[in-house]
């Protein structure tokens, strides 16, 4: 087995197992070929984090921004955003200084009874995750095609042959298709934008914190909730595994060209998912806000106003398109995480059908009981129910990873800078902070 060869000092045990072992180092890196040549074997695994930033769980609350308030938080979506780009890029680095996984590497440092409470945490993080993806993609099948949520519910059950399928046919298929969904969602958005007509000075603006952000209430809790439920917690575990796919050299100058190049995928494919945020919550008020419609909170609303308001028949198809690409983008890479997750806390190998389809089951038997008894409003307030779930999940992944890459003993010369360390922890006290105001407002 090719396992890194990384020095166990700062650890306490030898790294014998790679993260997704399939397709570790399976991705061929050119020597000595030129900056884009080399960019273009990097890039992939950013975009495929990138979707966790555009998945259906996000919509909801960007549409509620834009339609109570205008352009005035976009300004929280891009800090959000920056925030992203930080964590995403310690979790690469993580990955490819220490040949370790987030999930390997909190099985390394903590003791076995925090390792199984972490290692049950994100398995409920996955759950809720993939419970959004599924209740997304079952509201655009019945925007589209008119199906009833309890069969475009059952529907979401058979990506899991799909994604049996695409395995098979190597890792950067996977990516490819990620990437198109991705591009046919910024085409959708793209054509939004421009038929919405938005204000592009008031725009602009929106871009600029503004101070009534903090002291208008409800423009407060929804600015929260952009910020508490922007980061998903299983995107940092991905990334630190699939950066490993990459045949870069296990040296330190290797890993040096590997964490710049991989750097500069993720933070450019976040600007893309920063593109789609900003569009929503842009496309939301330019259709709502000035329209007399800021009661607009979820994505049936908001698709079933667009046509009429906006005067544009393709309006409302396209952004139902969009949402559904989005849930089936999120399922791939949420897939992917689950099986780190599993094989990184536990060290336990199973078929990745296997374990799809036991996360599938544990998302389409409350989404399908809720559809069933309670019927659309219900299926919209699971969703923002397992963005909380996520929201109290989300520290227990950011801490660790701020940790482990602020330790020199395990990152060697590759541990973050005082200014990075400084910063990382600046924002995972943030995010702590605003997490736990929300769960606490929602559930009160």
């Amino acid at each position: 087995m090719d396992v890194t060869n990384t020095p166990i000092k700062g650890w306490r045990q030898a790294n014998d197992t790679n993260s997704l072992a399939d397709v570790h180092s399976s991705v061929h890196v050119p020597v000595n070929s030129g900056f884009f040549k080399t960019l273009r074997a990097y890039a992939g695994p950013g975009l495929m984090v990138a979707v966790g930033y555009m998945d259906p769980g996000n919509w909801a609350t960007d549409i509620a921004g834009g339609a109570r308030f205008g352009y005035r938080l976009l300004s929280v979506v891009l800090i959000s955003n920056l925030f992203a780009i930080l964590l995403q890029h310690l979790a690469l680095k993580l990955g490819i200084a220490t040949g370790r996984d987030l999930a390997q590497a909190c099985r390394d440092h903590f003791s076995r009874p925090v390792s199984i409470g972490l290692w049950l945490l994100a398995e409920i993080a996955i759950a809720a995750t993939d419970l959004a993806e599924v209740i997304g993609s079952a509201i655009a099948l019945n925007l589209l095609f008119g199906l009833p949520l309890t069969v475009g519910i059952l529907i979401t059950a058979l990506d899991v042959l799909l994604l049996l399928y695409l395995q098979n046919k190597g890792f950067q298929v996977i990516e490819r298709i990620v990437a198109s969904l991705i591009f046919l969602i910024v085409g959708c958005f793209g054509y939004e934008l421009l038929v919405s007509q938005p204000n592009v000075g008031e725009v602009v603006a929106g871009l600029v914190p503004h101070t009534e952000i903090i002291t208008n209430p409800g423009m407060l809790y929804i600015a929260i909730g952009i910020l508490g439920a922007t980061v998903m917690p299983h995107n940092l575990y991905l990334h630190s595994s699939i950066v490993q796919t990459r045949d870069f050299g296990r040296d330190d100058v290797g890993r040096q060209s590997a964490i710049k190049f991989a750097t500069i995928d993720s933070t450019v494919s976040l600007f893309l998912a920063f593109f789609i945020n900003a569009a929503i919550l842009i496309l939301s008020a330019a259709a709502f806000h000035f329209s007399g419609n800021q009661q607009v909170a979820d994505i049936t609303d908001a698709h079933r106003l667009l046509d009429p308001i906006l005067g544009v028949k393709l309006a409302g198809i396209l952004f139902a398109v969009a949402l559904l690409a989005s849930g089936q983008n999120s399922t791939l890479t949420g897939t992917l995480a689950g099986q780190i997750v599993m094989e990184g806390f536990l060290n336990l190998r199973i078929k990745p059908w296997i374990r799809r389809l036991i996360t599938r089951l544990v998302a389409i038997v409350p989404a399908l009981i809720v559809a069933i008894l309670y019927g659309e409003r219900g299926t919209s307030e699971l969703l923002v129910f397992s963005q909380v779930i996520l929201s109290l999940q989300l520290s227990f992944a950011v801490v660790p990873l701020v940790q482990f890459t602020s330790d020199k003993l395990k990152m060697g010369r590759f541990v973050n800078p005082s200014w990075v360390k400084g910063l990382s922890w600046i924002v995972a006290i943030l995010i702590m902070g605003l997490n736990g105001y929300l769960l606490w407002d929602t559930l009160s």
